[in-house]
């Protein structure tokens, strides 16, 4: 193929041409699907029906929920969708839909637990002057200004991958992955793409230097409070957070700092694609008290109705 014009549609990754293993796979996608769904959905109603819960920390958690959600909805049914019609098809457009989105929702996620780790920083460090700095303005100000920067980061993804030309049309992944999609480029990598990545990987550095000191900083003012009761519940606080964020990062780099290998990319890409949207609902209602009580007050009026 001698350019991107031809291409009218991408092959992706085939599980199995074994029609068994194949309904195995779309049993174990729907399950954790559902699960994802499920949980996230849940942790959006508790918030936005408990009057309690509209605080920041909870405002800045239902977005992550809602980005989780937005990721796995624009991978999972389409994947679904091929096993269950035994076919490996996307098209070209179908294609740049898929990249901009995981693009946008991903980008989102980093930066959702970025402005979360400046939450609790204020809050820790600063509770004082909390309600001050944390105003309802500016957390919808910090909120939008992740939507924009990541739909900004997302468009400008989008456009230099599917810039430049393709020699194949073979992806070696279930969904439109843009490092395999640039694998397939005739030209390899350009200089406004090494730009952009290394403007993300600054952008990405940065946020996880502005976690780290935030944290140090929560850490060092948790050890001079003198009550172990007003320690311990500073900690149940930001433990949740603090795990979600771990998690984050260690799929991601065990996704792309692995060695090249298709099983791998296989697995790992599975890895950080459904384990950090199907844990983070349970993390934080198994440590939040408040998450809690608010699931079970709305389970009582499901339950009632």
């Amino acid at each position: 193929m001698d350019n991107q014009s031809t291409i009218s549609d991408f092959m992706l990754f085939d599980f199995s041409e074994v029609q068994e293993l194949q309904m195995l796979y779309f049993f174990v996608f729907i399950v954790l699907y559902l699960a994802i769904l499920t949980g996230n959905l849940i942790i959006i109603s508790a918030i936005l029906f408990d009057q309690h819960l509209h605080i920041p920390m909870y405002f800045f958690l239902m977005n992550l929920a809602i980005q989780d959600l937005g990721a796995i909805s624009v991978i999972v049914p389409k994947s679904m969708a091929n096993i269950l019609m035994s076919t490996k098809h996307i098209s070209y457009f179908g294609c740049v839909f898929q990249v901009f989105f995981v693009a946008f929702f991903m980008g989102c996620d980093f930066w959702i637990l970025t402005v979360m780790a400046y939450d609790r920083y204020v809050a820790v460090c600063n509770p004082l002057l909390y309600e001050r700095i944390m105003n309802k303005q500016t957390c919808i100000y910090m909120i939008l200004a992740v939507w924009v920067s990541s739909l900004l980061n997302a468009l400008l993804n989008t456009c230099f991958t599917f810039a430049a030309p393709f020699c194949s049309n073979t992806i070696n992944q279930f969904f439109c992955e843009i490092p395999q999609l640039l694998k397939l480029t005739c030209t390899g990598l350009n200089q406004h793409e090494i730009k952009l990545i290394v403007v993300i990987c600054v952008l990405g550095t940065g946020c996880f230097f502005f976690i780290l000191i935030s944290y140090v900083s929560i850490f060092t003012t948790v050890i001079k409070i003198p009550s172990k009761e007003g320690r311990k519940k500073v900690f149940s606080t930001c433990l949740p957070h603090l795990t979600v964020v771990s998690i984050f990062l260690i799929t991601a780099l065990i996704a792309y700092m692995k060695p090249p290998s298709s099983i791998l990319d296989l697995a790992t890409t599975v890895l950080y694609c459904f384990i950090p949207p199907l844990l983070n609902p349970i993390i934080y209602s198994m440590r939040n008290k408040d998450i809690r009580f608010a699931l079970s007050k709305l389970l009582k009026v499901g339950n009632f109705l």
